[in-house]
């Protein structure tokens, strides 16, 4: 069964198969911290295709370790309550936060056609499932010490005894370094066992009696198979509020799958992704290579309701920027509506919210009308 790895173990074949089988859904076996993993069953798991709808939030989420079965209910809500749910953030010209609106303040169109909403609420301490997502690889070695530091700091700030959070690391493949926890303290743990991974080794030259010189491995960065995986063996099966936050510098390398894959997989689990832009422009000048990762990565926070932030190599606009992302998870409002599309066909459907005042609006771009179930 294709799973994301425990810690240190590369996710390469996992990938893989994703890359063959982009649509098809699966799920993610977890694991207490310190046990192995069970032995991967002979065929994959086909898990319940997912609605765009999500029933209300809880108030409060389970455990570090949640039994399979207490997920039944919320598969079960999914596939019946065809209710698509919007966290987004409203701001100003100048990018503050406007709080205190109501639902007589804003309209929602889906593929142009304006929908009655349900339910609004301008919640800011709903649950929320965050993933960390570092990238180790070789362009990140003068940037890693102050992500690792900075976000660490930043889970303290953000994390309740509410929510929950897991972290991943990637370079020539990804490892999931911390499962879904609460205990912040494993989380900077994880974070602080990050290294530099540059896809290359040392080793003496055959036949001349040592010297050690670089060993070609498997080189890249896979940046889009990691987005992937933790949208959709993490948090997929999530309720309530999901985010994740990239610590990267947005070049892709080496993954199997495509950025356009990495999107859907995001929108299909929810979850809106944040780019904290961390690169050492001068390193890519000194080696002549020409830097471009902003533009996939604002593809990818455009279409899910994030947004790219450029912290260079510059450890107070790192931390300003983990504050501003902390702000504007607090700050969400939550709107709900039945679509005026009765069909659950899988396709992707366009989403506007307008503001009567004019106002930003940082919201995902659109959802996939989930599969009817096959019972």
């Amino acid at each position: 069964m294709p799973m994301l790895p425990l810690p240190h173990r590369p996710i390469l074949a996992v990938v893989a198969l994703a890359a063959v089988c982009v649509a098809a859904p699966f799920t993610l076996a977890q694991q207490p911290a310190g046990q192995q993993p069970a032995p991967p069953q002979s065929s994959p798991q086909q898990s319940s295709p997912q609605t765009p709808a999500q029933p209300a939030p809880p108030d409060q989420k389970s455990g570090d370790q949640k039994p399979e079965d207490s997920q039944e209910p919320t598969e079960t809500l999914k596939v019946n309550v065809n209710v698509v749910q919007l966290f987004f953030n409203v701001k100003d010209k100048h990018g503050a936060l406007i709080p205190n609106l109501t639902k007589d303040d804003f309209e929602i169109y889906e593929d142009g056609k304006q929908q009655t909403l349900k339910y609004f609420t301008p919640e800011t301490n709903l649950p929320l499932t965050l993933g960390i997502l570092i990238d180790s690889s070789g362009s990140q070695a003068r940037v890693l010490d102050m992500e690792k530091e900075v976000g660490g700091a930043f889970l303290k700030q953000i994390l309740t005894d509410k929510d929950e959070a897991f972290v991943i690391d990637f370079n020539v493949d990804a490892s999931l370094l911390q499962d879904f926890t609460r205990d912040v303290r494993r989380l900077q743990n994880a974070l602080n066992s990050v290294k530099i991974n540059a896809g290359f080794s040392t080793g003496p030259i055959p036949g001349a009696g040592g010297g050690p010189v670089p060993t070609a491995q498997q080189a890249g960065t896979v940046l889009y198979d990691a987005v992937y995986l933790s949208a959709h063996d993490m948090l997929a099966k999530e309720v309530g509020r999901k985010a994740m936050i990239l610590l990267t510098d947005g070049e892709d390398e080496g993954s199997k799958l495509k950025i356009k894959d990495a999107i859907e997989a995001a929108q299909k689990a929810d979850a809106i992704v944040y780019v904290l832009l961390c690169a050492d422009r001068g390193g890519y000048s000194s080696a002549g290579m020409m830097y471009s990762g902003d533009f996939d990565m604002r593809k990818l926070t455009e279409a899910t309701g994030g947004r790219v932030i450029n912290v260079g190599n510059k450890f107070d606009k790192l931390r300003d920027a983990f504050d501003q992302i902390a702000a504007e998870l607090r700050s969400q409002y939550n709107i709900g509506y039945t679509p005026t599309n009765p069909k659950l066909d899988g396709t992707y459907r366009k989403l506007e919210i307008k503001n009567k005042q004019s106002y930003k609006i940082q919201a995902r771009a659109g959802y996939y009308a989930g599969r009817k179930s096959e019972d």
